[in-house]
């Protein structure tokens, strides 16, 4: 599509200003409300995800590959909703609901890189289970060091590689002057909206991203749990089995959480995107499972508790002596 000179201006007046994100303000009785829930859902983030990471870090017995894997999730959820956090408690309480281009740039490089490096990383999570239970006396020596370090850094290194194509292609659409995003955030489906140009080659392209990104991984996932499945129905002991399920089932939740969300984000097209559903979903997986995840990793996880003990023992000694 050719534009116009004054389309033109428009689009690149409209790229180098700022962003309106409307979020709930239609209805501004909600807007305390959800002030309330997110602040309490961040506050809980932090607090849960920094002692993972804390604990995991302190505590000698922690320190194997399921809690290295542990506290990179701990730290990306941390960081995921910081990105966007922030933001929107400023922008519920205040009548000046605006962003700058820049801060949208950052915003939704930060938050997409940050995501696709969740689905990689806890696709990396569900073949430590499946070694640690389909091959447990060759563990350790296949879940060494080096390797644990090598899929940790290519799930980060490819999430932020992504995003990168993602963002421009998102960003450079024309927009023909229209500054208001129906939503809480940058998020690539809402700035579609914006466009005054055809977006199927950028709905395309989304699509083929969130193939790659959510339901390979996701698939790799669903077959290790298939042969873990197999594994703990051949465990003679009833105390093994239910061993096994507790070290799994955590996972299986988280992953419930976030792929159930951002696949019904990002695996349909923009065209018939809900604005009010895809809110609320956003916050879902923005707020709500980065806060579930340390209480379902640690509820009824016994070495974290008793790590979190010897760590809580010896500061109390150490400020004693």
């Amino acid at each position: 599509m050719i534009l116009g000179k004054g389309e033109r201006e428009d689009g690149n007046q409209s790229s180098l200003g700022e962003f309106i994100l409307l979020g709930v303000s239609d209805r501004p009785q909600f807007e305390l409300l959800l002030f309330v829930l997110i602040l309490t859902c961040y506050t809980m983030i932090l607090l849960g995800n920094t002692t993972i990471i804390v604990v995991s870090w302190r505590d000698p017995h922690l320190h194997t590959p399921m809690y290295f894997f542990l506290s990179n999730l701990s730290f990306l959820d941390l960081c995921y909703t910081t990105s966007v956090g922030p933001q929107m408690l400023v922008n519920f309480r205040s009548t000046q609901k605006s962003i700058s281009w820049a801060g949208c740039v950052a915003q939704l490089y930060i938050s997409l890189s940050l995501g696709g490096t969740e689905c990689l990383l806890l696709a990396v999570m569900a073949y430590d289970r499946y070694t640690a239970i389909c091959q447990p006396l060759h563990y350790t020596i296949i879940m060494s060091r080096r390797l644990c370090l090598q899929l940790a850094a290519t799930s980060w290194l490819c999430g932020f590689g992504n995003s990168i194509l993602q963002t421009i292609l998102t960003l450079q659409l024309p927009r023909c002057g229209r500054n208001q995003i129906e939503h809480f955030f940058c998020e690539v489906p809402a700035l579609l909206k914006l466009a005054c140009v055809d977006t199927s080659a950028n709905e395309a392209e989304l699509l083929a991203s969130g193939v790659i990104l959510l339901l390979v991984p996701l698939g790799l996932i669903l077959v290790s749990y298939g042969y873990i499945s197999t594994a703990v129905l051949r465990i003679h002991s009833a105390q093994g089995r239910l061993k096994a399920f507790n070290t799994c089932s955590s996972h299986l939740a988280v992953v419930s959480l976030f792929y159930g969300t951002a696949i019904s984000t990002y695996l349909q097209p923009p065209s018939s995107y809900s604005q009010d559903r895809g809110k609320m979903v956003s916050l879902f997986y923005t707020m709500v499972t980065p806060m579930l995840n340390p209480l379902i990793y640690t509820l009824r996880n016994k070495e974290v508790h008793r790590a979190l003990w010897r760590v809580l023992g010896r500061n109390v000694t150490a400020q004693v002596t």
